[in-house]
């Protein structure tokens, strides 16, 4: 994948740039100390991946994502935990806060070579074509998928695509993710930031601001974190106090 760093501190750009070259499957193609710069770049070349602080001076990282061509990802690197969910609403794949470990940014951009290899290679006419009592059939890959609902963890919403993560198995479908909320079993499948619905019955654990899927740690919106109280928390008999 071909990527960019754009951040106005020369060391973290330098920090990232180490962490690339540690990295086969990225090819750097430039870095940037502002976004618009990178964003003259970015209209003359093509790039897969783009590693983008926050607070810059200028065109702050949060507005410069939103300017970005849908087919080029994005990943927050900041110092700065606070606009992690802020990060939901510009569908950034991923968000590293500095100083970022190399396992850390190993695994953001894992993330990001599958979603872009999603987004690249599936057909565009993927769609959910029936939903029964208890599964839905996908088609993807030119094939049908029988998905049972207890084995969804989570969906995740991706641009124009959602991805459902199963037990075993991630399928992307063209769909918004407002959609296939409402296709969903309201008793088991819960909304809880901008970007994610999770299946309730495969949380393990949570505390104020994330809940717990097995490997997988999913933010809980502010806007979303009264609806975790009511239709999970309480729902459960937890006593928060």
């Amino acid at each position: 994948m071909n990527c960019i760093i754009v951040d106005d501190e020369p060391l973290g750009r330098k920090a990232i740039e180490l962490l690339i070259q540690e990295t086969p499957a990225l090819h750097p193609a430039g870095s940037f100390g502002d976004a618009a710069t990178a964003g003259l770049f970015l209209q003359q070349h093509p790039v897969d991946l783009v590693f983008l602080d926050i607070k810059m001076p200028g065109i702050n990282g949060l507005d410069f994502a939103r300017t970005i061509h849908r087919n080029t990802l994005v990943i927050f690197t900041t110092a700065y935990v606070e606009y992690a969910l802020d990060s939901y609403e510009v569908d950034a794949i991923d968000y590293l806060v500095k100083p970022i470990e190399q396992e850390r940014f190993r695994k953001a951009v894992e993330k990001a070579i599958a979603y872009h290899r999603l987004l690249t290679v599936e057909t565009p006419s993927s769609s959910i074509e029936s939903v029964i009592d208890d599964c839905m059939f996908v088609k993807a890959e030119r094939r049908f998928f029988k998905i049972f609902f207890r084995n969804i963890l989570f969906v995740e919403g991706l641009k124009d695509y959602v991805v459902i993560q199963t037990v075993d198995q991630r399928i992307i479908t063209r769909m918004s993710l407002k959609s296939i909320n409402e296709l969903l079993p309201h008793n088991t499948f819960l909304r809880i930031n901008k970007s994610y619905i999770v299946n309730t019955t495969h949380i393990e654990s949570f505390d104020n601001n994330d809940v717990f899927i097995g490997k997988y740690e999913i933010a809980i919106g502010n806007s979303y974190r009264e609806a975790f109280i009511e239709e999970y928390i309480k729902k459960n008999g937890i006593n928060l106090l």
